[in-house]
């Protein structure tokens, strides 16, 4: 009798771990066990770049062998707020976020650093405070290279407008300001109408309507970033400026992110060039810092093993810039920035399935 007890206890036992284990191995997107286990913030998923960027991440994740949960905080920073105290929660060992207000998230990394949970924030870097790195490119370097791009085009007088994206943002500020500067430094006979847009593509539209009614000789445009392309054209189109480069009227445009769209309508001639911001890089570099992070490792400014560059921003905060070509149809040199053309298979907007 006892053994027939012990035996039926043996059997519950084991089924009751069988299903254990079937239960957890679908809770994270890598197998669980010895895999550390880490949060990532989307900020975002009504941009084709950040779906790139979310389609990336668990593929990363598990070639990096990290556990992932995973939120979205829909460009909101009290719901990354609050996905914060979520990951905290759930145990995570680091996270990884894009906050879109990086004047607000202060208090939340203030919270995570007292917590000692590591912090990698990947496109945009914070105001204030500490974090284990930094992951994204230089952002100056995009407005510097449309700017070039455009300068050239327009041999150094005209018309163009700047589609800003968000200012509450150290990417809009760093790509507004650089080409601004530039433009003054380089092309002092070229006239920039700024337009702040907050990232927002039918205010985008609207604006740069606006200024083509009233500056109807404007010959350049610089959109910050993909989410004002489709507006864009829809104007250009509108206003009988859609036409094939070679044509008179056309109206030279640049983007910034390198989404598959931008690059058919840089062959198809409807644009003229892009900055491709490295969306494949960011998830692959951003889970690589908080598997080291992890690990205990640490990192010092200097030159990488993967193309870029640990630049020291202040005390506590390393940025990791990542390689952003400047794309065209051509792949020449514009105001000496050299170029990729917009069919080279280097560029993840070429290799997305």
């Amino acid at each position: 009798m006892r053994l027939r007890t012990a035996l039926c206890s043996a059997v519950s036992t084991l089924s009751a771990l069988a299903l254990l284990s079937a239960c957890s191995s679908g809770s994270t997107s890598a197998s669980a066990g010895d895999a550390p286990l880490v949060g990532v913030d989307y900020p975002r998923s009504d941009t084709d770049f950040w779906n790139s960027y979310i389609k990336y991440t668990p593929e990363y994740g598990k070639k990096l062998g990290l556990s992932l949960k995973t939120t979205n905080s829909q460009n909101d920073v009290a719901k990354l707020t609050a996905n914060a105290q979520t990951f905290i929660s759930q145990g995570v060992k680091g996270i990884a976020m894009a906050p879109q207000d990086t004047a607000a998230i202060a208090p939340t990394l203030a919270q995570l650093e007292s917590k000692k949970i590591p912090v990698v924030t990947v496109d945009t870097r914070p105001d204030t405070g500490n974090v284990y790195m930094v992951v994204r490119a230089d952002n100056r370097a995009y407005g510097e290279k449309a700017c070039q791009y455009l300068g050239t085009k327009l041999d150094g007088k005209g018309k163009v407008v700047m589609l800003e994206g968000g200012l509450d943002s150290i990417n809009g500020r760093d790509r507004t300001e650089a080409f601004n500067d530039c433009m003054k430094k380089n092309y002092p006979g070229i006239k920039v109408f700024g337009e702040a847009t907050n990232w927002d593509g039918a205010v985008a539209a609207q604006k740069l309507q606006t200024d083509l009614t009233a500056h109807p000789d404007i010959k350049g445009v610089y959109m910050e970033a993909s989410f004002a392309l489709s507006g864009t054209l829809q104007v250009l189109k509108q206003k009988g400026l859609l036409v094939d480069p070679k044509d008179k009227k056309h109206v030279f445009v640049v983007s910034n992110d390198g989404i598959p769209e931008e690059l058919k309508s840089i062959a198809a001639g409807k644009i003229d060039a892009t900055v491709s911001q490295p969306a494949d890089l960011y998830a692959k570099y951003a889970l690589f810092y908080l598997k080291a992070a992890t690990d205990g490792k640490t990192f010092k400014p200097g030159k990488t093993d993967h193309d870029s560059t640990i630049i020291k921003v202040r005390d506590g905060v390393l940025e990791d810039q990542l390689s952003a070509p400047l794309v065209t149809s051509d792949g020449g040199t514009y105001g000496g920035v050299p170029s990729v053309k917009s069919d080279d298979k280097s560029l993840w907007g070429n290799n997305l399935g």
